[in-house]
């Protein structure tokens, strides 16, 4: 059975667009060549981190919600763990209220970008 996961990883600032682009699209690949499928995603862009991480005061954050097998999980944090370019990741399953809730707030976006087209 597929448990639905949400992950948010934070790639460091010193990547070009395309680099970063390529190491979601990594991550990505790696979901759904296990079996996995995404349900969302999201590029948060360059943010400000809450204190320097490897010196570095800034990173890209994006986050995945998706399902998977719940064995893909340790496979899937060894690989953020292995990349040079991911400063921190957390990921965490996704009881019922917090995937109804992702669906609803996913929504809300969805009709504030209708409004504002």
């Amino acid at each position: 059975m597929l448990n639905q996961y949400e992950t948010v990883f934070i790639l460091t600032p010193v990547l070009s667009d395309a680099q970063m682009k390529e190491a979601v699209q990594k991550f990505k690949d790696l979901i759904l060549e296990n079996g996995g499928e995404i349900v969302n995603e999201e590029n948060w862009g360059l943010r400000k981190l809450a204190y320097p991480i490897q010196k570095k005061t800034t990173g890209f954050y994006n986050l995945f919600e998706f399902k998977a097998e719940p064995s893909f999980i340790e496979k899937f944090e060894t690989a953020y763990r292995r990349d040079e370019r991911v400063l921190r990741f957390l990921t965490f399953k996704m009881e019922k209220y917090a995937v109804a809730y992702s669906e609803t707030r996913r929504n809300a976006v969805k009709k504030e970008e209708v409004k504002e087209n």
